[in-house]
């Protein structure tokens, strides 16, 4: 919405907007979370790679259990 006490037409600021310069403003949208969490695996690759055995073997030993007691 524009400002009409302004005479250079700058949008006025709604609540809970911050004021940004239009020379640093990029036209790339922010990375998404699945973006930024497979940046973030490729860092840390042994964490990552212990995590996925560890969840990967609980899972299975989970299911197994299950047939077991169900059989």
């Amino acid at each position: 919405m524009l400002d009409p006490s302004s005479p250079t037409g700058v949008p006025e600021q709604s609540l809970g907007e911050t004021a940004t310069p239009s020379a640093s403003v990029s036209t790339e949208p922010q990375p998404s979370y699945v973006k930024l969490a497979m940046r973030n695996m490729v860092r840390k690759r042994g964490t990552s790679l212990k995590h996925f055995f560890l969840t990967t073997f609980g899972l299975l030993a989970v299911l197994v259990g299950l047939s077991y007691l169900t059989r």
